[in-house]
Parts: structure tokens; sequence; C-alpha cells
């Protein structure tokens, strides 16, 4: 499952999402990239529900993010603007102490990532359900690399 692709309906709208399941491609996301796809994106899962902080280490375009529960709920949903990249004499220390963190207000075991203004788009915010069958996040959480 690890780096497949998940394709998902999220306001009526389907989305192939990119599976995030082990720590290291957890951490990766979708830093690098300068872009998100219109019908792409990222699914992040933890094998177990938890208080989530997500930033934008190393993300060079914005980022919708939505913090999901074990059975689908929307627990919280930023838009998660570029910031200005590591500078030239910026240590990794204080990089990652000037970025702003992201949290799901309530434990979230799955994580969605879309293009900015996605969730907006679709009229999802916090507290609808997605689409994802609860049997389906289930069986993902299952496979899912603890974190180390």
């Amino acid at each position: 499952m690890e780096g497949g692709i998940e394709r998902v309906e999220i306001g009526g709208r389907t989305f192939d999402l990119e599976l995030a399941m082990t720590t290291e491609s957890r951490t990766r996301g979708l830093g690098g990239r300068t872009s998100v796809p219109e019908d792409g994106g990222m699914l992040f899962v933890f094998p177990d529900a938890d208080l989530r902080s997500f930033w934008m280490y190393d993300c060079l375009t914005a980022i919708d993010i939505a913090f999901v529960d074990p059975i689908g709920y929307v627990t919280a949903i930023h838009t998660m603007p570029t910031e200005p990249p590591r500078g030239e004499n910026e240590s990794d220390v204080a990089y990652r102490r000037r970025l702003p963190g992201y949290s799901s207000r309530y434990p979230a075991q799955f994580v969605v990532e879309l293009a900015p203004g996605m969730f907006e788009t679709l009229g999802i915010k916090e507290g609808d359900r997605l689409s994802i069958p609860p049997e389906r996040l289930k069986t993902l959480a299952a496979a899912a690399e603890p974190d180390l």
C-alpha cells in the first residue's frame, strides 16, 4: 500500500491521493513539491488517533489540510501558506522554530492534503464526514507503520 494511490471522493469530486503510511513518507509529505494537482494530493495514515500537528517544512506551495478522526469526521481544516525557505545562514533548528504548526484540535488518525482552497471550494467544513468507508480506514490504519 505504501507509495500507492487511494482514490477518494470528497465533496462530490474524485481525488487520487498518494498514501503516506511510513514515518519517512509522513515526514517528507509534499515537501519539495512546487504544486498540488487539482485532482491529487496526499493521504497520511497513522496507526492510531492522536493530537497531531503539521508544518510547512520544505514546502514550496500552499496546501489545504484536513485532519480526520478514525471514522472519517473532519476535526480541523487549515490552508497552510508557503513559508520563506530556509535561509542560507539559517540553522535547521532556527528554521524549524519559525515555522507555524497547524493542529488537529482533537485526536486524528488521518490527514488529507489537497491544493490550496480546495476544501472551501468543495464546501467541506470541520465536523463533516468524508465519504471514505470506515472499513477502508481501519484497513489502512492497520497497515500503517508506527511512528519511530
